[in-house]
């Protein structure tokens, strides 16, 4: 299994690697949109700013090669913490100057992304630490063999708000209910990061390379 990790500037490569090496599968760096073919699975880390990295995206190449790799071609797709955020069809980060519209996602599961404080969170924000997580998937899938209120690590000022609830596939509290994972078909994403939650995360990543079905 040649699990691939799009690397488009930004994200936590290092942490993604050594993660899928433990695993023991075959990780691959993949600096080059046409070389995305290569794997049999994808990974879009994401840290920073949404309208930054979403021009990255269109820049390299990498937004229409993943719309043939994934939308085309059926290839999984993990979008991890920004990576899931860019599966969404707008987001209000960085939004100054298209303050209406917001910034151009990847449109992959329909849906727009945030500010906590905006959708009523009143807590610290960004949001950083472990947070209990509560699947709505009754087994299988990418939180196979993980029980419910097990906690994952978050580092976010944003959330993603999905258009379709069913495309929902698991939750955190903080103040207010926030997505913590998404799925639509051949397409999940995680707004913690898995590579940083302990036994938990390893286990969720396993799940993705053994593409969940549920």
């Amino acid at each position: 299994m040649r699990v691939g990790v799009i690397d488009y500037g930004v994200g936590n490569l290092g942490s993604v690697m050594q993660a899928l090496e433990e695993l023991r599968v075959t990780p691959l760096l993949v600096t080059r949109a046409t070389d995305m073919h290569t794997a049999d699975s994808l990974i879009l880390p994401g840290v920073g700013n949404f309208a930054d990295c979403a021009r990255l995206l269109d820049k390299g190449g990498w937004t229409q090669a993943l719309r043939d790799e994934v939308l085309v071609a059926g290839k999984p797709l993990l979008g991890i913490c920004l990576g899931m955020q860019l599966l969404a069809t707008t987001s209000m980060e960085g939004a100054a100057g298209n303050a209406t519209n917001g910034n151009q996602g990847l449109g992959f599961i329909p849906g727009r992304v945030e500010n906590l404080r905006t959708l009523g969170c009143g807590l610290r924000i960004p949001h950083v630490g472990w947070n209990e997580v509560t699947s709505y998937t009754a087994s299988g899938g990418l939180f196979d063999g993980i029980p419910d209120g097990t906690d994952f690590y978050f580092v976010h000022s944003y959330a993603f708000v999905p258009d379709d609830p069913a495309h929902v596939l698991a939750t955190t509290v903080y103040d207010i209910q926030v997505t913590a994972a998404v799925r639509f078909g051949n397409i999940w994403g995680t707004q913690f990061h898995p590579e940083k939650s302990s036994r938990a995360g390893f286990r969720l990543l396993r799940n993705f390379i053994g593409n969940p079905t549920c």
